[in-house]
């Protein structure tokens, strides 16, 4: 290879660097997809010029974005999956591995999405990743763009403060199509986890319950909330994170919150191998920081 390198007039350093903004830009454009698909669902008629400006991706300019969009199908009333199932950088397909899972504990099956959430002309990102069994948001990020690094990483090492790392050993993460969540780093941590990644297969950027985590927490918390820059987002986010834990109650969860019905579960039978946080602790660490603040919890 160093010959190679010298005969083509480059470093070795300079040829790495290459492939490392490549991957970030195919991680950014597979992305695209579904955060495309989610404006189309909200705004069924708008241009991709317009998606543009909406979502000003870094990995590509406004004539190539919309070419990549016409390429992808997105034409007015015209829809079709996308998807790029191999390329040089490494990308791997992951098998749907919750399609016939029955989910009886808790750290069995998390699910986790990507939306978009506009302030004013600046679009934000925002990660979630929820666990299935009492529908408890474990890990969450916010960032201005779609890197890895500033997306799913944060996201899952939130979860593996919260609940451990031995506990996550064999416990499924499950997502669309997005490329941070085949991407080398994401895939090395979930190796180190001991998880089994997922994706959807049939209806590829189709994650119900993760999709539906988003509208929850963009239309009953952050919208009412307002958020007016980056700084507030973050706050308000880890707000509404609290208050859809602690304060929502769910039919599947025999009326009780994500909280309450992990703790109810704990006592009836703690066999989960799960050893939760002290919930005392963690409501009043919380609550101190929103002590200040008025709270209509929906």
């Amino acid at each position: 290879m160093n010959g190679l390198f010298k005969v083509l007039g480059i470093t070795k350093q300079s040829f790495y660097q290459m492939l490392k903004r490549r991957r970030y830009k195919f991680e950014e454009q597979e992305q695209l997809i579904p955060l495309i698909n989610e404006i189309r669902r909200d705004h069924p008629r708008m241009s991709a010029r317009d998606i543009y400006l909406k979502l000003h991706p870094a990995c590509m300019g406004r004539d190539q974005f919309e070419r990549f969009c016409m390429d992808s199908g997105y034409r007015i009333k015209q829809l079709k999956n996308f998807r790029v199932t191999t390329n040089s950088l490494g990308v791997t397909r992951f098998p749907n591995m919750i399609k016939d899972i029955e989910v009886t504990r808790v750290n069995q099956v998390f699910v986790s999405d990507i939306t978009y959430y506009d302030i004013g002309l600046d679009t934000f990102y925002l990660t979630f990743i929820m666990d299935l069994f009492n529908r408890e948001i474990v890990g969450y990020s916010d960032s201005d763009n779609l890197r890895t690094e500033n997306t799913t990483l944060p996201a899952l090492h939130k979860v593996i403060k919260e609940r451990g790392k031995a506990n996550l050993k064999g416990a499924i993460m499950h997502s669309d199509g997005g490329g941070q969540y085949y991407c080398n780093d994401f895939k090395a941590l979930t190796k180190e986890l001991g998880m089994i990644n997922s994706m959807t297969e049939e209806k590829v950027y189709e994650n119900a319950h993760a999709e539906r985590l988003n509208g929850i927490i963009k239309n009953n918390y952050l919208y009412p909330y307002g958020p007016t820059n980056r700084a507030s987002l973050k706050r308000l986010l880890a707000k509404a994170v609290f208050m859809y834990n602690t304060g929502k109650p769910h039919k599947a969860l025999r009326k009780l919150t994500p909280i309450m019905f992990k703790n109810t579960i704990d006592n009836e039978d703690n066999s989960s191998g799960y050893l939760p946080l002290s919930t005392v602790n963690h409501i009043n660490y919380k609550r101190s920081k929103l002590s200040n603040k008025k709270v209509n919890v929906i």
